[in-house]
């Protein structure tokens, strides 16, 4: 099998890198030869792995200096991806490519075309046309919706990992099969719950700083919540296109004292941050999945989200068990649902590591891998009794 995706997991970070390192391992671990597709994003050799690593195009720079994808790193990776796989013709028995950039779609149907083999793509999030021109202008946005579009209706086999992209997909077209995952746990946790949030207690947020994430919101709604929680604190890790207004909003609120703004640190570091916070917070208007609610949820650290018609992460949150889902991120709302979590103290925290406990065993990357092998199976068969009847009306 072929994965292809032009980031890999360490050498660049994100939810996509860590989803698509996973199918590779899991099918690995299965028995299947697999290569991963993708670009040079490492100074030195990568250690070897239990799937091939194939470099198909050089090193490219993939965000602008807003965080938005560049059209031509899209573009680049998409004429690799198709040269690749061209040259490889007849070579996998199936193929995997994310469906961002939406030109990978393109790409890798045009490689394909004749060779009988299944192609499945996963989208990790489908947008409307408003959403995309919001994130690259009138002109680039409504051709990128356009491209979507049809790379959907193109789509044989669609993979998804929330009800709310499956709702986008069929929206934008799809009339192929739709899989939507189960879940994307990697596998229990290593790390035991913390019965109690650190004293003086603080909400954490650990991601990019992107329009997208809102970070710039939560100085204003800890200054609201400190209002019934003494004393709390502000941890921010990540860094970003929007770290200044990050910045302007703590001194707004003239929160430096109760703002701490480590940057981006080390595994070990965010596994402690995430342990000990009160919360964890992310306002996010737009999420494709929400892994952070999961991997808080492995240490019993309660999470809050702000309800928004592209937040699907909000269906990883059941409120009061494992956090809260404030209305708005407007900082009454916001603050209100971070005092609850904080005022949840132990027993939410139980709660929460009770809800991660039952969703390790049925939310899984595993399960979703077997999906989509069954899927293709289930395509072969229907192409070997397609192939019988069409020799058996030969013979006749």
């Amino acid at each position: 099998m072929a994965i292809a995706y032009d980031c890999l997991y360490p050498y660049s970070t994100g939810g996509g890198e860590r989803l698509y390192r996973s199918y590779a391992e899991i099918l690995a671990r299965r028995g299947a030869a697999v290569d991963y597709l993708t670009a040079v994003q490492w100074e030195e050799r990568p250690a070897r792995e239990p799937f091939t690593i194939a470099a198909i195009s050089g090193r490219l720079r993939l965000y602008d200096r807003e965080g938005v994808r560049r059209t031509p790193a899209a573009l680049a990776f998409a004429w690799s991806l198709f040269r690749g796989l061209a040259r490889r013709r007849g070579a996998y028995d199936a193929v995997l490519v994310s469906g961002l950039p939406v030109l990978n779609v393109f790409a890798a149907r045009a490689a394909l075309a004749g060779s009988g083999t299944p192609l499945v793509v996963d989208y990790l999030e489908v947008w409307g046309r408003d959403q995309w021109v919001r994130y690259a202008g009138v002109v680039t946005g409504t051709i990128a919706w356009m491209l979507q579009r049809l790379a959907v209706a193109l789509t044989p086999i669609a993979t998804c990992h929330s009800q709310l992209t499956a709702r986008q997909l069929r929206a934008e077209g799809l009339r192929g099969r739709l899989l939507v995952s189960p879940g994307l746990i990697e596998g229990r946790s290593e790390h035991a719950a913390t019965a109690s949030a650190a004293e003086p207690p603080y909400v954490l947020y650990a991601g990019r700083h992107i329009p997208d994430k809102q970070v710039e919101v939560l100085p204003a709604a800890v200054a609201r919540a400190r209002e019934s929680v003494p004393g709390l604190r502000l941890v921010v890790l990540g860094s970003g296109p929007s770290t200044d207004d990050v910045l302007r909003a703590v001194a707004e609120v003239s929160g430096q004292e109760w703002t701490q703004r480590p940057g981006f640190v080390s595994q070990e570091e965010l596994d402690g941050l995430m342990a000990h916070a009160a919360c964890l917070v992310n306002p996010s208007r737009r999420e494709g999945y929400g892994l952070v609610v999961v991997e808080a949820s492995a240490h019993g650290t309660p999470v809050v989200l702000v309800d928004h018609d592209e937040n699907a992460a909000t269906e990883l949150v059941e409120p009061g068990v494992n956090g809260f889902i404030a209305a708005s991120e407007r900082p009454d709302d916001l603050a209100d649902a971070i005092v609850r979590a904080v005022r949840g103290g132990p027993a939410l925290r139980a709660k929460t590591r009770a809800w991660y406990d039952e969703a390790v065993t049925t939310r899984t990357v595993e399960r979703t891998v077997e999906g989509i092998l069954a899927a293709l199976d289930e395509q072969n068969d229907s192409g070997d009794t397609a192939r019988r009847s069409r020799s058996r009306e030969g013979h006749s």
